[in-house]
């Protein structure tokens, strides 16, 4: 489902939708919340705007169970804050440039730092389900990437980004100083939308991968290209196959993500409210 429209400017004109349905300030932090979290943002308090993403020019609908596609905004602890609740996938059938749309938006909407968030399946038997993991790198193993085709256009860096400090260090021990028994892991991104299998999984250990998941990596990248601070953090939704007894299922990562939904929430407004 690609389109011929710049994404930049689709981005832009999303932004300023954005703004004029929500108050016309510019925005701090974005929140990206995947499978399971979007309860979660209730303890963010009560927002002040609400949007439907699909009225804002290059959203989509999200087709999976648990991304609602809506834009929440927030004033948290002084902070203007734009969640948006649901993303969509490569495996849906989606471009890259239509996978990251949402935070080049949140950048143009004049976002800093952005949490992108995930339901992940562990590769550790030592985490169970409902553990928060703070993203510390990832595996991009979905082939694709949001720079790919034409150079980004005039005011943009150009598309060989540096991923160094991809998942800003500085943001991790932000959120440590909240929650200082929060691990940390690498994130395997791959394009789904099946399950991994267990020879699979034993790879990805192998590479040194902890967690697995369907999202994020594009969206980290594009983030990154921005200039935007990235603080990544996943929800263990189930141990992945061949760790796991057990048949995977989504609506086992659901039940997951609703059970630990309070939690997940305290620990976004702690955060957000310590960054300076």
């Amino acid at each position: 489902m690609p389109s011929d429209e710049n994404p930049y400017h689709l981005a832009a004109a999303a932004a300023e939708a954005l703004r004029d349905r929500t108050g016309g300030d510019a925005f701090e932090v974005a929140i990206i919340l995947g499978s399971g979290w979007s309860a979660a943002i209730e303890q963010l308090g009560d927002p002040f705007a609400e949007v439907a993403t699909e009225d804002l020019p290059g959203f989509h609908r999200p087709t999976v169970a648990g991304h609602a596609g809506r834009a929440l905004a927030f004033e948290v602890a002084g902070h203007r804050v734009l969640a948006l609740l649901g993303r969509v996938h490569l495996y849906e059938g989606w471009s890259e440039d239509q996978v990251v749309h949402p935070v080049r938006t949140a950048a143009a909407a004049g976002c800093s730092t952005i949490v992108l968030t995930n339901a992940a399946g562990g590769l550790d038997p030592n985490w169970g389900p409902g553990q928060a993991v703070l993203i510390s790198d990832h595996l991009n193993l979905t082939n694709r990437s949001p720079l790919s085709g034409p150079n980004p256009p005039e005011g943009f860096s150009g598309r060989f980004v540096d991923l160094t400090d991809l998942y800003s260090a500085r943001l991790r021990a932000v959120a440590h100083s909240v929650d200082p028994s929060l691990p940390e892991g690498v994130y395997a991104g791959l394009r789904g939308p099946h399950y991994e299998t267990p020879a699979e999984v034993r790879m990805l250990q192998g590479l040194g991968a902890s967690l697995v998941g369907m999202s994020t990596v594009l969206e980290a990248i594009a983030a990154r290209h921005l200039g935007l601070e990235i603080l990544g953090c996943s929800l263990v939704t189930n141990l992945a196959a061949g760790v796991s007894p057990t048949p995977l299922n989504h609506a086992e990562v659901l039940e997951a993500g609703a059970a630990a939904a309070p939690g997940l929430g305290q620990l976004l407004r702690a955060t957000i409210a310590a960054l300076p």
